[in-house]
């Protein structure tokens, strides 16, 4: 989703870090207290599957939802010294009638490709109110669904990554802000500025409920357009340097426009690495060329 065209979405005011709680087995799951019957994971795409998978036990837990999740994990042949590079992916905001029920679907074989041709392990999950995971769409709760996130990869390797896709992205640079132990932030079709979306948040709150991510209090149209302001991509972008920064765009995204992300590089300072892929629209996640750049920058910081 575009902050041009369906209204936007924004900022969360610097999230209260997601709590993790020590799991039974591999890696302690953010959050509280369980709530109803868990959704379980996101489920594993047709192939070969990871070389292992995490117990199911282990659960990933945010403000008391429950969030569906995969995580793949590298055939001990690539793993061999150890895996010490972890990645979270965080999907976009599909909009359209009935979008949040896939917005995620096809993420857990991307998460299974990049552990088995990288080594690293990679954790694909769903934001509260997308696909089975359990609460309602907000700016804030999605911020602070991806602190749990990164908090459930964290006990298991030495470093971790964030990449975000389009309104993904925007939650990734503002978590690596004020987190400073996230290691490096890969941004693809990502917006600059999330400021349209807060002018008209009766609307994006229409757009969200019309998409099945839950129906919003109308009570709390200001808390997402302060929240959504303070998201701020341009101000998150400018603090991520000298860690690793990966914008990738396509050169023909109408729902972001390329000016977007020269806008996020130059707020790095140069710093960035931005990739422009030619012909390319907004649905990077099923571009190979888009999937092959980002495959060769976690390569190169492989920890």
């Amino acid at each position: 989703m575009s902050p041009r065209d369906d209204p936007p979405l924004a900022a969360a005011t610097p999230p209260n870090p997601p709590a993790a709680g020590p799991p039974p087995a591999a890696g302690p799951p953010p959050a509280s207290a369980a709530p109803e019957a868990p959704p379980g994971e996101l489920a594993a795409p047709a192939g070969a599957p990871p070389a292992e998978s995490t117990p199911a036990q282990v659960s990933l837990v945010c403000d008391g939802h429950r969030l569906e999740w995969h995580l793949a994990r590298p055939p001990g042949s690539v793993a061999r010294g150890g895996v010490r590079s972890g990645l979270v992916i965080a999907h976009d905001l599909p909009v359209g009638e009935g979008a949040a029920a896939t917005a995620a679907v096809t993420f857990p074989e991307l998460a299974d490709r990049i552990a088995r041709d990288t080594g690293w392990l990679a954790l694909a999950f769903s934001f509260r109110g997308a696909g089975r995971s359990g609460g309602s769409f907000s700016p804030a709760g999605w911020l602070r669904d991806l602190g749990a996130a990164v908090e459930l990869l964290r006990p298991e390797v030495a470093s971790v990554f964030v990449v975000g896709f389009g309104f993904g992205g925007t939650l990734a640079l503002r978590a690596a802000s004020v987190d400073p132990t996230v290691a490096g932030v890969g941004l693809l079709g990502t917006p600059s500025d999330l400021a349209p979306w807060a002018v008209d948040i009766e609307s994006l709150m229409a757009v969200v409920a019309d998409a099945g991510y839950g129906r919003a209090d109308p009570e709390d149209q200001e808390a997402w357009a302060e929240d959504l302001r303070a998201i701020d991509p341009m101000g998150s972008a400018a603090v991520i340097p000298p860690r690793p920064l990966l914008i990738i765009h396509g050169s023909d995204d109408h729902e972001v426009p390329i000016v977007d992300a020269r806008a996020l590089s130059d707020a790095a300072e140069g710093v960035a690495e931005l990739r422009v892929i030619p012909t390319a629209g907004h649905r990077l996640r099923h571009d190979p060329r888009a999937v092959a750049l980002l495959m060769g920058w976690l390569q190169r910081h492989a920890g």
